[in-house]
């Protein structure tokens, strides 16, 4: 990889705040039922990003401890979060949190274990969670071959895009079990949807990190190919894409 995990989306935010799919309301339902989250409950959302589930911690009433890297990325996540009163923005990584041994009740991880040192954090989280905590871990995993856009739309990632093969997160999720172990974990799946117009599409394509941006000789390419499936498979001028979100949850 050329760039740091922690780097590669300072350039992106805007378009990863507008374009980026958020998480359906199943999941804190089966969180609720399965691994008994109350509002009390206080929370470590590692890699936070911009906030996209720390939100959902925050309206179900939790105490967040807002862990993200990027200071773009972090800065934004604090703007948009900036009412949740019980919402604490930290400096920090997955391996090195920085937060106090066994003080949270659940550690959560959305769009961003892939990037991880998993030994390295899997130590921390430990460290983190109080005994009986939970560790959640959650993929919106784009599906490739549904239907005749997503196929061309893989395509074309495949052609154009800088690393797409190297830092697609399946590599994690197909042995995320092996994170867990030697607990049990268990997995769940839902579906999920986007549409959009053009210029959607656009900004969730170059939302992705390893999406070649303007000045790159890859991003022109790309745009012309983005824009022709766009025309060939648009219905009402929008097209769809499809999600699984991939819930892998379980103590450490």
């Amino acid at each position: 990889m050329t760039q740091s995990p922690t780097a590669r989306f300072s350039d992106r935010v805007e378009n990863y705040v507008r374009y980026r799919p958020g998480y359906p309301p199943e999941v804190l339902e089966l969180l609720r039922a399965e691994c008994g989250l109350r509002p009390s409950h206080i929370v470590a959302d590692i890699a936070a990003g911009t906030g996209v589930f720390t939100r959902l911690l925050l309206e179900n009433g939790n105490s967040v401890f807002a862990v993200e890297p990027n200071r773009e990325m972090r800065e934004m996540g604090v703007h948009r979060l900036v009412s949740y009163e019980k919402m604490a923005s930290v400096a920090g990584i997955a391996e090195e949190t920085t937060l106090r041994s066994a003080s949270v009740d659940f550690v959560t991880a959305a769009q961003a274990a892939h990037w991880f040192d998993l030994p390295r954090a899997r130590a921390e989280f430990v460290r983190i969670l109080r005994p009986g905590g939970w560790c959640v871990l959650i993929w919106n995993e784009r599906r490739t071959a549904s239907t005749p856009f997503l196929k061309d739309y893989e395509q074309l990632l495949l052609t154009y895009a800088t690393d797409y093969k190297e830092v697609r997160h399946e590599r994690t999720t197909a042995i995320i079990h092996e994170f867990f172990a030697p607990a049990p974990s268990e997995e769940r799946v839902f579906s999920l949807r986007q549409q959009f117009d053009y210029a959607g599409a656009a900004g969730r394509l170059l939302s992705s990190s390893y999406a070649p941006l303007e000045g790159h000789p890859g991003h022109a390419p790309m745009m012309q190919e983005l824009q022709r499936i766009f025309l060939a498979h648009a219905t009402d001028d929008k097209v769809e894409f499809e999600y699984d979100t991939r819930v892998f949850y379980g103590h450490l």
